[in-house]
């Protein structure tokens, strides 16, 4: 019944993974085709937001600093991901046609008012920086400059100059636009110093040349802009220091851990009486399978840890098909929204069929509690979020169709799915097959020392697994947080699967110390030490912000918030994974028990 059980969960499994695939894949693949232009034709051209450069979770609508705007402005249709993304793409003045040079072409003439300049002359001082798309290829430049004049007689503290000239330089290679690059020209600036009003002529040239880069290849200059040499070799190291830690806690397992494992497990099979009361654990094999304390949580935390678990796997499998690729605006937020729906059915079947196998009743309350136990969290922070961020007027505030159709999803769609999963996992259900009889009382679990206590393993457990991913760490925040392109899904799914062995090893040597002490009360503690790792996660988080230029609060309370998110969910993950192992550890060992 068991490998019937385990074959309809790989089936669920495969089917949802499938599905989910199929229907990112098929709508975020580009179509070259409509990316063909001939000589004159106008490429599509878009401004999108401004922000300060340390802080990329500040951004502002483009024209909300008094740029040349068109009139009227027209707001570009968006996609889901790119509404969550927080991209706002609007027309512009600007005219880039395909293969057309432009030498000082002037965009407007403006008269800017003393409130204009003091507000451009504040984005300078915070560093702005601006973001457009030529032909859905990203392009940025500075709004403007500082520069000190302590060196000249009779000024003091720094000038301000905006610049007012704008160069693009585009490739093509036959009639598509293959790279586009902005250059704001430091030879044509203006002093916004002074609070007084001033008149500015705006200007920008094109200049053309062709390339030799297939238009199938224009998206690598983007993957490859920040991985410097230096980059890479700390990737290689982060990847060797996890492989070093891995062989080393595999030979301590090996030496110290399976020898008294063997030792143990030999004088179960002897029967020796003498010897036997050295083995610990064997007096506990009447409490070892005794469900666990707030069964329906439990069975939810596995429930929503397994439909995460997939869905990371889910996430690397676009990346590795290249549907997740750097300036795909907005893809991983929306196959986040989207894969998460559609594997509530795992987090469903799973919580439902776990818990089946040691109550008749109740699993309907395990299901909800997989529902809400990583949704709920995260919805509240998304909102709370999104209230900060519309109070400043940022771009990362969620316009109110866009919250409506999230909060539509989950009723609609992933509840149906959730509820599908439960039922299947009720009607499927089985045993739970113990080796031993459990005894109707529990027996009492003895004083233990602090060292063997949950908050002491936990400790242990985190840091081990912490210190193996700490470098990768680094990077995924730098990605996340920064300004650095993560482009190397294949090292940062080892270092994961580096985490998931080490986790599991952990797990098992844990809990095999516990058993030894008589103390059967493994369920929970295999999930928290297990988890712990994202605590050392979140740790770090407040040690990587620290020791950045950000400073907002908006940056601030998006930085927390959603690392917080982020981190509870690998705690969900690596618990669940954590008990699995301890589980299937567990059984083997006291398959070894003789019969009494």
């Amino acid at each position: 019944m068991i490998i019937i059980m385990c074959k309809t969960s790989e089936i669920i499994v495969l089917t949802v993974v499938l599905s989910a695939l199929s229907l990112i894949v098929h709508s975020a693949t580009a179509n070259p085709n409509n990316h063909r232009y001939n000589v004159g034709d106008p490429v599509p051209f878009f401004v999108n937001k401004v922000g300060p450069l340390n802080n990329p979770s500040e951004t502002y609508y483009y024209y909300d600093l008094p740029f040349c705007r068109p009139d009227p402005l027209v707001l570009k249709k968006e996609s889901f991901g790119e509404v969550l993304n927080g991209d706002r793409l609007t027309n512009a003045l600007y005219e880039l046609k395909f293969r057309e040079d432009k030498t000082r072409e002037t965009l407007c003439q403006k008269k800017f008012k003393v409130a204009e300049v003091a507000k451009f002359r504040g984005a300078v001082v915070d560093d702005f920086y601006f973001q457009m798309y030529y032909d859905d290829l990203p392009l940025w430049g500075f709004v403007g400059k500082v520069e000190q004049e302590s060196g000249r007689l009779g000024e003091e503290g720094p000038k301000y100059y905006l610049f007012k000239h704008v160069q693009f330089d585009v490739l093509y290679n036959g009639d598509q636009v293959i790279e586009v690059r902005a250059f704001s020209d430091p030879n044509h600036v203006v002093d916004i110093t002074e609070d007084v009003e001033i008149d500015v002529t705006f200007t920008y040239s094109v200049i053309w040349n062709e390339s030799s880069t297939k238009f199938k290849d224009r998206m690598v200059k983007y993957s490859r802009a920040s991985l410097v040499p230096i980059r890479r070799q700390i990737h290689w190291f982060s990847f060797i220091n996890s492989v070093v830690i891995i062989v080393l806690l595999m030979g301590l397992l090996t030496l110290l851990f399976m020898r008294r494992l063997k030792n143990d497990m030999r004088i179960c099979a002897d029967g020796d009486e003498e010897e036997d009361k050295e083995v610990g654990w064997k007096y506990i094999h009447g409490d070892v399978f005794r469900p666990p304390p707030n069964l329906s949580l439990f069975c939810a935390v596995l429930g929503t840890g397994t439909q995460l678990l997939t869905l990371v796997f889910i996430l690397f499998g676009l990346a590795f098909l290249g549907v997740l690729y750097p300036y795909n605006r907005g893809a991983l937020l929306a196959s986040l929204v989207w894969i998460y729906t559609i594997t509530s059915v795992i987090a469903g079947y799973t919580a439902s069929s776990f818990h089946n196998q040691f109550a008749e009743n109740g699993w309907e309350w395990s299901v909800r509690l997989a529902g809400i136990l990583y949704l709920g969290p995260l919805l509240v922070t998304v909102l709370i979020l999104n209230i900060v961020a519309t109070g400043l007027g940022a771009t990362a505030a969620l316009p109110f169709g866009t919250i409506t159709v999230i909060l539509l999803v989950c009723p609609c769609v992933g509840i149906p799915l959730l509820a599908f999963g439960g039922v299947f996992g009720y009607r499927h259900k089985s045993e739970f097959e113990a080796p031993c009889a459990t005894k109707r009382y529990p027996r009492e679990i003895p004083p233990l020392a602090w060292y063997r206590k949950t908050p002491c393993q936990m400790f242990i457990a985190g840091l081990l697994s912490f210190s193996a991913i700490v470098l990768e760490l680094h990077h995924l925040y730098a990605s996340m947080w920064g300004y650095k392109i993560c482009t190397l899904p294949g090292i940062l799914f080892i270092t994961f699967v580096i985490l998931v062995i080490l986790t599991a090893m952990i797990s098992v040597g844990l809990t095999y110390i516990q058993l030894s002490v008589e103390d059967h009360a493994w369920w929970w503690r295999s999930v928290l030490c297990g988890g712990s790792t994202a605590i050392f996660m979140f740790g770090y988080c407040i040690y990587f912000y620290a020791r950045s230029n950000m400073n907002s609060f908006i940056q601030l309370s998006f930085f927390i918030g959603y690392n917080a998110c982020m981190c509870y969910a690998f705690f969900l993950i690596l618990g669940t994974i954590s008990f699995h192992a301890s589980l299937m550890f567990v059984r083997h060992i006291y398959h070894a028990v003789k019969s009494e």
